[in-house]
C-alpha cells in the first residue's frame, strides 16, 4: 500500500505532494514502483497534529480522487476518521476506509455495511499485544453483530498511535500472539519515530533499511499488507520476507 499524503504537514513528507496535480503525480508513481494500494489522506496524524475540519479534508481530497480514480481502476484507500468524507470518497471511486479513530463508530459502521467498501480498524492507544488482540476480537465482534462482513475488515495494530517505543517493537515482533484467524493484518510503521529510534537514524526519509528490518519481522510474524513510502526500495525487501515466510510455513 503506497502512501500519498495531501497535506502541508505529515511528519515525513509533509507539503511534497500538497497539490493536486503532484499528488496524482506521485500516486503513478508508487503504481509504477510496485505499489499494490493506493492510500490518499488528507489529514496529518503525526505526534502534536493540529485537527482539520471534515469540509477541509475533502477539499483537499476531492480534486485528488476525481483526478486518479478516473484514469486508475487500482484500489484505492481513504485515511479518514470522518463518515462524511467517508461517504463524498466512495462515491469518487475509493474501495476502502482506512480509518484510524480506533473505535468502531456506528456512522462509519453503517456505511461500510450498505457500500460493501474495505474498512481498515485501527488500534490507538497504549498497549500489548494481548490489549491488541482483545480489541480486535471485540471489533470483530461489534462487526459481525452490525451486520459487517468479515471479508469487508482489516486490521491494524496501531503502530506510533499513542504507543511507547518498547509497546511499539513488541508488536513488531510479537504478530502472531495478536494477528486474529481469517482477518487480514494492516502494517502501518513507515518512517515512524519507532524506526529512527531502532535504527540510531533520525531522519525519516533515509530510514529505508531499518524499515525493511521491521517489515520483515512483522510479516513473518503474519503481517499481509504493508503500507509504506518508499514502495521502490522497501517492496524488494517485502517480496523477500514473503519468500522466507512461505518457505517457513507447512507444507
Amino acid at each position: 500500500m503506497g502512501i500519498v499524503n495531501v497535506t502541508p504537514d505529515s511528519f515525513s513528507d509533509g507539503g511534497d505532494h500538497f497539490s493536486p496535480g503532484d499528488a496524482v503525480n506521485h500516486a503513478k508513481k508508487l503504481l509504477s514502483d510496485g505499489a499494490d494500494i493506493i492510500d490518499f489522506g488528507a489529514q496529518s496524524t503525526r505526534p502534536g497534529y493540529e485537527k482539520i475540519t471534515a469540509a477541509e479534508e475533502w477539499a483537499r481530497l476531492e480534486p485528488v480522487l476525481t483526478a486518479f480514480c478516473a484514469e486508475s481502476d487500482v484500489p484505492v484507500s481513504v485515511d479518514t476518521f470522518y463518515p462524511e468524507v467517508a461517504q463524498k470518497a466512495l462515491e469518487a471511486g475509493a474501495d476502502i476506509i482506512n480509518d484510524v479513530s480506533g473505535a468502531v463508530d456506528g456512522d462509519m459502521a453503517e456505511l461500510v455495511k450498505t457500500s460493501g467498501c474495505g474498512w481498515i480498524i485501527m488500534h490507538s492507544g497504549a498497549g500489548t499485544p494481548a490489549d491488541v488482540r482483545g480489541f480486535f476480537e471485540t471489533a470483530a465482534e461489534k462487526c459481525a453483530a452490525l451486520g459487517i462482513d468479515k471479508s469487508q475488515l482489516c486490521f491494524d495494530m496501531g503502530i506510533g498511535f499513542g504507543k511507547d517505543y518498547e509497546e511499539n517493537l513488541a508488536l513488531l515482533a510479537r504478530v502472531n500472539e495478536y494477528k486474529i484467524p481469517d482477518y487480514p493484518l494492516l502494517l502501518g510503521v513507515s518512517r515512524k519515530r519507532v524506526i529512527g529510534q531502532g535504527s540510531g537514524q533520525p531522519e525519516p526519509k533515509k530510514r529505508i533499511y531499518g524499515n525493511i528490518a521491521a517489515d520483515t519481522a512483522a510479516i513473518l510474524g503474519g503481517a499481509d499488507i504493508v503500507r509504506l513510502h518508499d514502495v521502490a526500495n522497501e517492496k524488494q525487501g517485502i517480496m523477500m520476507a514473503d519468500a522466507i515466510k512461505t518457505q517457513r510455513l507447512p507444507c
